[in-house]
């Protein structure tokens, strides 16, 4: 059967790995006691608040706000970035910029608004000048944003550029090479495709960023 027909099983939960981490964590932040909701464990508030409280590398000192994510909590289509930029920093929220725009642009394509899908980034502060990530920021924010997929569960993933699609998948492939091509994430959908942000700059591959759109249309419907 192939992997577009398969039915949706997550294969993971806040209790693995990743969370015990996330935990660890936070007593290395001085934080020794959780607060959880009895049936679900873990929450998205929960979560939002210990990253804004967040101190794990040399960002906290240059951030003006934690970006931490925002839209349908229980999105079944969730976009991830690289990090936030400067528009972002000043407002606490992703993609708001004119990557934001054209990212607004994309997600009508779908058929959806910013409201029905789940926006976030790996990194959860501004790199200076709007740098690349360095592997020790993103290795900070790593467990925070397996969290983030852990409670949405959502039933396609849609990569924004390489920093993204390589820290999911702990691997150095450039977005050219993987855009469009439909992978299996601990048994969720999850299609790589250009940012916003590289797009302004190649309006050209614009064209394939539509058809990346119509076929997360497709795929969301199946």
């Amino acid at each position: 059967m192939p992997f577009a027909e398969q039915t949706h099983v997550m294969k993971f939960s806040v209790t693995e790995q990743n969370i015990k981490g996330f935990l660890y964590a936070l007593k290395g932040m001085g934080i020794n006691s959780y607060v959880f909701e009895r049936e679900s464990g873990l929450t998205l508030p929960f979560l939002q608040k210990t990253v804004k409280g967040c101190r794990k590398c040399p960002l906290a000192e240059t951030r003006n706000n934690v970006v931490f994510g925002e839209g349908n909590n229980n999105a079944k289509l969730m976009f991830i970035g690289e990090a936030p930029g400067e528009e972002e920093d000043v407002q606490g929220r992703p993609f708001v910029g004119k990557a934001g725009k054209l990212l607004d642009q994309l997600i009508e394509r779908i058929g959806l608004r910013r409201e029905n899908v789940y926006i976030c980034n790996v990194l959860k502060c501004r790199p200076p000048n709007n740098r690349d990530p360095e592997e020790k920021e993103i290795a900070s924010c790593k467990d925070y944003l397996l969290s983030q997929l852990e409670l949405i569960k959502p039933k396609i993933i849609c990569t924004l550029g390489r920093h993204a699609y390589n820290t999911l998948f702990d691997v150095n492939e450039r977005i050219t090479k993987v855009r469009g091509s439909l992978k299996d994430y601990k048994g969720t959908m999850l299609l790589p495709t250009y940012h916003p942000s590289f797009l302004l700059r190649n309006q050209d591959k614009i064209k394939e960023a539509w058809e990346d759109m119509e076929r997360l249309k497709q795929l969301l419907k199946g």
